[in-house]
């Protein structure tokens, strides 16, 4: 099979990449950055690079894209050039080109203002039933790409899923409160319990929708580490995280103790791969009580497969308020 990968400098085009080689697979790299994993070198919006780009995939696998940390560098015309056009030049194209299947990478982050309930409230259960209130041009341009998704796969017929991921960056976290006060493995360890997911299985979700996409149509699924939680724990979570953690995984907090990690206090959303397992297939490997039995076998917080791709940062400075400006 013939794939086109968008993206392929970033961490998920590389891991999608090399995964597609591994599996004998023909993968096409577009990237604006020349790598070993880069086939097309330019832009998603350039049509002529894309045509010729995508001439005899089966597949488009659309991770390219402005991400969060370029919200206060790069202009929100950038964003609208780079998530709504290159992504609409792709969906054109691949609409022509007889493409079966078009996966495109968004992310929780289109959720917004949607994940923060009032003080009050229980921490929020995030299917893709809630309604996205983006917070940001970044938001914004996401939600807007994903509808250009839907439009395609109801006016052209061409088989679209849109995948929301989670985290899986392997860079310090944008919050300065956060790394002030955790280690960074302690930090990411804490979030597969709710907005993490490792890039192994981010990658293997995409590479199940290639083969689902046309049997669903269209669908949005949330791609994040299966939590503990459920519906039950949602009060509880917003007032003492660490209790509930040490009824339902009891283990944790010894290795924490040893490691002098902490628990967060409080944990606010907490987003549902159901979908995703129920129509992909999925059976994401990494959620919170594998990377503990992990750690306590001695183990690695990540993939062989997410170490081999590693950090790669978002911009070529550091910023004095940390890895990047948060807007």
């Amino acid at each position: 099979m013939k794939v086109l990968v968008t993206g392929s400098a970033g961490h998920l085009g590389e891991a999608l990449v090399r995964s597609l080689r591994a599996a004998n697979h023909v993968a096409v790299g577009l990237d604006r950055l020349a790598t070993p994993f880069t086939d097309a070198v330019g832009s998603i919006s350039d049509r002529r690079l894309v045509r010729e780009a995508v001439t005899g995939c089966e597949a488009v696998l659309h991770a390219a894209g402005l991400h969060k940390p370029h919200v206060a560098t790069h202009s929100p015309q950038d964003f609208v050039d780079t998530n709504i056009t290159g992504t609409l030049t792709l969906l054109e194209e691949a609409a022509a080109a007889g493409v079966k299947a078009f996966v495109f990478t968004s992310t929780t982050s289109v959720f917004g203002r949607a994940l923060t309930p009032a003080d009050d409230q229980p921490a929020a259960w995030v299917t893709e039933d809630v309604a996205p209130v983006p917070r940001n041009i970044y938001g914004v341009t996401k939600a807007a790409a994903e509808d250009l998704c839907q439009l395609f796969q109801h006016r052209h017929g061409l088989a679209c899923l849109v995948l929301r991921t989670s985290r899986f960056f392997p860079e310090d976290d944008d919050s300065g409160a956060v790394r002030a006060r955790y280690d960074a493995d302690n930090a990411k360890v804490n979030e597969y319990l709710y907005r993490r997911v490792d890039l192994e299985d981010v990658v293997s979700a995409h590479l199940l929708a290639i083969g689902r996409a046309h049997a669903i149509g269209f669908a949005r699924l949330i791609i994040s580490a299966t939590t503990p939680f459920a519906p039950a724990d949602l009060a509880a979570l917003r007032h003492d995280a660490p209790a509930v953690v040490r009824r339902l995984v009891p283990g944790y907090a010894e290795l924490y103790a040893s490691r002098g990690w902490e628990m967060f206090p409080a944990i606010d959303r907490v987003y549902v791969n159901a979908r995703a397992r129920d129509l992909l297939g999925w059976q994401p490997r990494y959620d919170f009580r594998a990377i503990i039995e992990a750690l306590a076998a001695g183990g690695a917080p990540a993939s062989a497969l997410a170490r081999r791709v590693g950090a790669k940062g978002y911009h070529a400075q550091r910023f004095a308020d940390g890895p990047y400006p948060v807007d």
